[in-house]
């Protein structure tokens, strides 16, 4: 018979070896962390899920032993010439790639946003493809304004939040950018950008100039502090380089825009802590 003790020990013993549980919401892991994790844990299940997504990716259990997760594994990786997108619209050179969700997530990774979830290249079986870490918890925003129509507590920071999210999905020509479905709200109201796979066009003018309203001080830094050899070394990669000198342009004529709209309208107008 086992000691009241021995009993004890083995009890943690096995609550110890369960592994921990994922949380409520927002991103379990950061960084190198979620990193390493998405692309070492074991997969322990892949499956379909409800998504409005046209891409669409599965959703997939992921575990190391001590923790599990969920991430999102996206295969995509299309070229077409001329593609036809529906009520008469067309693109030339039309590319829908799991690898620009790798590039987004380095580039938000360089200008230290934190609103694309980290995102790696792995194989699953035969596929390879995107394997990004799983918002848990987080509706869309197309969920918050159309069916549970509720509104931020502080609409100061919530804006502030958009008017990065904007920034970014000029800076990297996001041609879902109308898609509210690709912005997620957890319940703390931080805003995540997801499925950047129809981004990084070569064009090299802002989307919606007419968007970009105010500015991050913090992400305006950090936009000059970057080179074309920072995007060449960490984005080199995932995108051609007429991409990445569409990317550089793009970066410019933003922090063009920005100066002068402090010129014309002073700081307090246009730029944030």
């Amino acid at each position: 018979m086992l000691s009241a003790f021995a009993v004890l020990i083995l009890v943690t013993a096995q609550q110890a070896a369960q592994p921990e549980p994922t949380p409520a919401w927002g991103l379990p892991l950061h960084g190198e962390e979620a990193e390493h994790f998405l692309r070492t844990a074991k997969i322990v299940s892949t499956k379909n899920f409800k998504t409005k997504a046209v891409t669409r990716p599965k959703k997939v259990e992921l575990t190391n032993g001590e923790q599990t997760h969920f991430a999102l594994f996206k295969t995509i990786d299309e070229f077409e010439p001329l593609k036809h997108l529906g009520r008469g619209e067309t693109e030339l050179q039309f590319t829908d790639s799991f690898e620009y969700e790798i590039a987004a997530y380095e580039l938000d990774k360089m200008l230290g946003l934190g609103i694309v979830p980290p995102a790696v290249r792995r194989r699953i079986g035969s596929e390879a493809g995107s394997l990004s870490l799983w918002v848990e918890g987080a509706m869309t925003e197309w969920e918050r304004l159309k069916v549970r129509k509720i509104h931020p507590p502080d609409r100061a920071v919530w804006n502030e939040q958009m008017y990065t999210i904007r920034l970014f999905l000029q800076l990297i020509y996001d041609t879902d950018y109308n898609n509210i479905n690709n912005l997620l709200v957890t319940p703390d109201w931080k805003i995540y950008k997801i499925d950047a796979s129809r981004a990084f066009r070569n064009h090299q003018e802002l989307r919606r100039e007419g968007s970009l309203e105010r500015f991050s001080r913090r992400v305006l830094a950090s936009l000059r502090a970057l080179t074309q050899e920072d995007l060449e070394e960490n984005l080199g990669r995932w995108l051609t380089k007429t991409q990445l000198k569409a990317l550089w342009v793009r970066r410019n004529l933003i922090l063009e825009l920005a100066d002068r709209r402090v010129a014309e309208l002073g700081e307090d107008a246009v730029l944030f802590d």
